[in-house]
């Protein structure tokens, strides 16, 4: 017993070496940085907020109050302004009946969600770190640069989201650039109430939310949509006499939903982690935290999609031109006098809701978009930094990582501003939605690896009931957006671009494939394992430079030392 006892204690030391520790139910070890322990950061994210002891309920407020917050922040991704502008074309296209595509991509958003938060929960690290830990430095600096590029993509919309909910505020005085020199200005400025504590930052989001809800709401009553025709369209997924158009719209809903840097957001909670009860138990309230945001957030997209379905489905340029001219609106000629039907996007949006309900609808909309853009950045912001500190590894301080990860995607959106009109940028949102779709795989296979394995996960590894239908719907979400993606290009009629996008296709895809192998093998399709240093053993398959401390591995396998994927 005595000599059980050492060897624990050796294993228990070896856990903390250089200040490091790790424990049972973590089997990855953070790598350690001396400039982190002499100058560590600063990101409110490092501050670690309380969970109340002492509390035996099954259920309890105080618990839950104390995990309230980083689900709000993540539930912003779905209020940015892509996705409000795709509830506004979903509604005025297909009137109440792709409220139930909304529905299930949320409930999915939901799943994947849960298993980003598990994974920061179990391991003490955001996706981008595990990443770091376990691929080679190829296939990582593409990860890097692909999420980057989604963030990027992101941004653009969401600056240019509250540009433009500036001008319509302003009545047209302050241009597209003037905008998103402000939003970016302002966005600095609020990255930093960080200083406060994270309590105040994220009570800072909540009322953003807010904002949104009120406005959206007021929207919503205003327009009274039929209730019946919401409810139908939320629960029956039919949708009678639709066309490509209506298709379209439904493929494009699903990938304004599911943000792939979304995933790589993670929450600080003072969790014991060597307590599997403690790590249970933030599993739990973080999951019904993030139910309780993302159900709020559906609601305020289901305010959006009521409004346009209720009020312009169906509507043609001819009507809406002839309300504005009743009106006196100044904005007559963005419908030009044709039966074409309505197609509206963010601006557009607010000029109609101005002309059919009176000047308040259309700056009401405008704050609504103002908060959702404004509160998007900023998380867009915090994504940015995990992803670059995650898959480089930086230790820079706060200003440098904020000016850095703001500096990447402030080039290419004020370019847009400068040289593209208000009224037309329905193209560019197309082409973002676009380019965000095929980041997508990137964050769900690598999320889907990481917490099916026993190594990493320990006694929270996905079930095979999780595995199973995890890998369905990462198939079903990366199909329905490769969908998204040949409608976009082959719309595009260039026989260039055709060939531009098939050599970009082929080296995607055998990326994509690589990742799949690796995940099938971490799933324990061994029979994929062929020349790897661990066959059949794909417990062990990410393991790298781990200590494993009081921890029994599955029979058979013996631990000491890692792997990481060749």
């Amino acid at each position: 017993m005595k000599g059980e006892k050492n060897e624990k204690s050796k294993l228990y030391d070896s856990s903390q070496d250089n200040g490091v520790q790790t424990n049972q139910y973590s089997s990855i070890a953070p790598a350690a940085s001396p400039v982190a322990q002499e100058d560590p950061f600063t990101t409110y994210f490092e501050e670690k907020v309380p969970i109340p002891e002492n509390v035996n309920q099954i259920f309890s407020f105080r618990k839950l109050w104390a995990f309230t917050g980083p689900g709000f922040l993540m539930s912003i991704a779905y209020l940015d302004p892509g996705n409000i502008e795709s509830d506004l074309q979903s509604g005025a296209v297909a009137g109440f009946k792709l409220l139930w595509v909304l529905l299930g991509s949320t409930i999915i958003g939901l799943l994947l969600q849960r298993l980003a938060a598990r994974l920061g929960v179990v391991t003490g690290m955001h996706l981008a770190e595990v990443c770091n830990r376990q691929y080679p430095t190829v296939p990582r600096v593409i990860l890097w640069l692909m999420i980057e590029l989604a963030i990027i993509g992101s941004d653009m919309q969401e600056v240019i989201g509250c540009a433009i909910a500036l001008n319509l505020l302003s009545v047209g005085r302050i241009p597209l650039w003037g905008g998103v020199l402000i939003t970016i200005t302002d966005t600095f400025v609020f990255l930093f109430l960080d200083k406060y504590g994270l309590r105040k930052l994220e009570a800072f989001f909540g009322f953003l939310i807010t904002v949104m809800a009120v406005s959206f709401g007021y929207e919503y009553v205003l327009v009274n949509p039929n209730q019946g025709g919401v409810l139908k369209g939320m629960f029956v997924p039919y949708c009678a006499g639709c066309g490509s158009q209506q298709l379209e719209q439904a493929v494009g809903i699903v990938g304004a939903v599911i943000m792939p840097h979304n995933i790589y957001l993670h929450s600080s909670r003072e969790v014991d982690r060597k307590n599997k009860k403690d790590v249970k138990e933030a599993n739990k309230y973080f999951f019904i935290e993030s139910a309780i945001a993302l159900f709020i957030s559906f609601l305020i997209n289901v305010f959006v999609v009521a409004v346009f379905a209720q009020a312009f489905y169906n509507k043609t340029n001819m009507d809406v031109n002839a309300e504005c001219n009743a009106t006196g609106s100044p904005h007559t000629d963005l419908f030009p006098l044709n039966n074409d039907t309505l197609q509206v996007d963010i601006y557009k949006g607010g000029i109609v809701l101005g002309c059919f309900f009176g000047p308040a609808a259309l700056y009401i909309w405008a704050i609504g978009i103002l908060a959702a853009g404004q509160s998007s950045t900023m998380t867009g912001t915090y994504s940015g930094q995990f992803v670059m500190e995650g898959f480089l590894n930086l230790r820079w301080s706060r200003f440098a990582r904020v000016l850095l990860t703001r500096s990447i995607a402030i080039t290419p959106t004020l370019l847009v501003a400068i040289f593209q009109d208000v009224r037309h940028l329905t193209g560019m949102n197309d082409f973002l939605n676009v380019l965000q779709s095929m980041q997508l795989p990137f964050a769900l296979i690598p999320i889907l690896t990481f917490t099916s394995l026993t190594s990493i996960m320990n006694d929270f590894a996905n079930g095979l009931v999780w595995k199973i239908s995890g890998g369905i719907v990462i198939l079903m979400v990366c199909a329905i957006n490769m969908y998204f993606v040949v409608v976009y290009v082959t719309s595009l009629n260039s026989v260039l671009y055709y060939v531009l996008a098939g050599f970009i296709s082929v080296a995607y895809l055998c990326f994509i494939l690589y990742l799949v192998w690796h995940c099938l093998i971490a799933l324990g399709v061994s029979c994929l394992d062929f020349g790897s240093r661990v066959r059949n053993q794909p417990a062990l398959y990410l393991l790298n430079s781990i200590s494993l401390p009081q921890y029994t591995l599955p029979s058979g396998i013996s631990g000491g030392g890692g792997f990481r994927f060749h």
